[in-house]
């Protein structure tokens, strides 16, 4: 396996990373893509002639050996042909597009997405002919036909342009690696003409890079600030491609209970953890001291992962630490979390709307009870409303909300799903009506964390319990 890197300087490919197998050529030629077929007037049935490609020494004991020498091509404004309008083709014109390449696809049919670029190509609706190869930097042969892509093979190497050949890697002069792209790195993975193989490595690495498991730390890009990480409900599968990479990157993270706790195992051994843990009716970090915490951090020169569950403002508190950032002169991003009264209900297999049933949902914090002096919510309009409320941080007052619904009006047969551990392993589902409530959570032992979800659309996803 070979690793190439090289940095150029335009910024097409700030880096390119090429792993590459050496390659055997095994006898006959193999089947590939299929792309348009092109009406040329041959006779298709005549085996193309052997191609008259540079040979290896004779006797050599590389003789029998394809190495390709990895390099990263600048083709910003350049000439490449692709000879083909069919799927092959398809996958390969945008990427040429978005390194700035002039492309010109010859083909007397296309796919419609390749007819839908418009003025992006140039399309010269007819077989190939030599002649359109003429001032090109790269060619791709990529039809249907053997005899086509031979003869672009052929009028390529009488040109000295390097040529992909679609259904036969070993008869062109240029491979196409499997590529992926993140924060300016190029990735490119040539294996032994093996392309679900070199896709599996290439989606590795790139996966690696975008979370942080895969990265080379630099001054260059040492940023001093506090970034907002939203976990998401709980599991460690659920965060972001973007809360991974930020934790990976951090220099210090500051953690609540709630976010996914198996993370921070995966953290780099030179990473400082700060537990500001919230524990309900426990112990607490206050939020003032939370604050003081990221910004202190901040300004000493640490990238900080403000790491919490769920996302940063839902019930999160997390405006107020962007806040304490701005006031402080330290720069502050934010990266959103799959929200808890949503991506739980789903999770359990219950939907917070469904047509027919409900047109809205209301999201209702519970950790103050009805008539509680510094309670912001109106329980008596809330009563009123036909769609589904989900209850956050309310298991220990749901007996008094349930009730304070039920005076207010709303019907006590409304069915009730409380999720309790959403996500984890421990996850379960207590099903109940808001008359039946208090009474089920207690026989349930029912303790935080839990979604209550109240409405119709409980009983759409267990309708065999009501």
């Amino acid at each position: 396996m070979r690793v190439c890197a090289g940095l150029d300087r335009d910024g097409s490919y700030r880096l390119a990373v090429s792993i590459t197998n050496v390659v055997r050529s095994t006898g006959p030629r193999q089947a590939g893509y299929v792309a348009a077929r092109e009406n040329v007037p041959v006779d298709e049935n005549t085996p193309a002639p052997a191609p008259s490609y540079p040979a290896h020494p004779a006797g050599s004991a590389d003789a029998d050996l394809l190495t390709p020498y990895p390099v990263g091509l600048l083709l910003r404004g350049r000439r490449v042909v692709v000879v083909g309008g069919g799927h092959v083709a398809q996958r390969r014109v945008p990427t040429l597009i978005a390194a700035g390449a002039e492309v010109v696809v010859v083909s007397p049919e296309v796919t419609p997405a390749i007819e839908g670029l418009g003025e992006e190509i140039t399309w010269l609706r007819r077989p190939f002919e030599e002649p359109d190869l003429d001032g090109a930097w790269y060619a791709i042969a990529a039809t249907d036909s053997a005899v086509v892509n031979e003869a672009v093979t052929r009028a390529a190497e009488e040109r000295r342009i390097f040529c992909v050949r679609s259904d036969d890697a070993s008869h062109g002069t240029a491979w196409t690696p499997a590529v992926g792209r993140h924060d300016g790195v190029t990735v490119a993975v040539l294996s032994n003409r093996e392309p679900r193989r070199s896709a599996a490595l290439r989606d590795a690495v790139v996966e690696g890079m975008r979370e942080g498991r895969i990265a080379a730390r630099t001054s260059a890009t040492h940023t001093p600030g506090v970034t907002l990480v939203g976990g998401g409900p709980g599991d460690p599968e659920l965060i972001t491609v973007a809360g991974r990479k930020a934790l990976m990157e951090a220099d210090v993270v500051v953690a609540d209970r709630l976010a996914p706790r198996e993370l921070l195992a995966e953290l780099p051994a030179d990473v400082e953890l700060i537990d500001v843990a919230k524990l309900p009716r426990g112990r607490s970090a206050a939020q003032e001291e939370i604050n003081r915490v990221i910004v202190e951090q901040a300004l000493a020169g640490k990238r900080v992962a403000r790491f919490k569950g769920g996302d940063n403002f839902v019930f999160g508190r997390g405006y107020e630490e962007i806040i304490a950032c701005r006031e402080a002169g330290v720069p502050v991003t934010v990266i959103p979390g799959l929200t808890s009264p949503v991506s739980v209900p789903g999770l359990a297999g219950v939907p917070v709307t469904h047509r027919g049933v409900t047109h809205e949902f209301t999201v209702i914090s519970g950790h103050l009870p009805p008539g509680h002096p510094e309670s912001l919510t109106n329980w008596t309009a809330v009563a009123q409303l036909r769609g589904t409320l989900v209850l956050m941080m309310a298991v220990e007052n749901a007996p008094a909300i349930a009730s304070a619904l039920l005076v207010a009006g709303r019907d006590p047969g409304v069915p009730v799903a409380v999720i309790c551990d959403g996500s984890m392993p421990t996850e379960r589902t207590v099903l109940a009506t808001l008359g039946t409530l208090a009474d089920v959570l207690d026989r349930e032992a029912v303790r935080p964390p839990a979604i209550i979800v109240v409405g119709e659309v409980v009983r759409v996803a267990h309708p065999d319990a009501f």
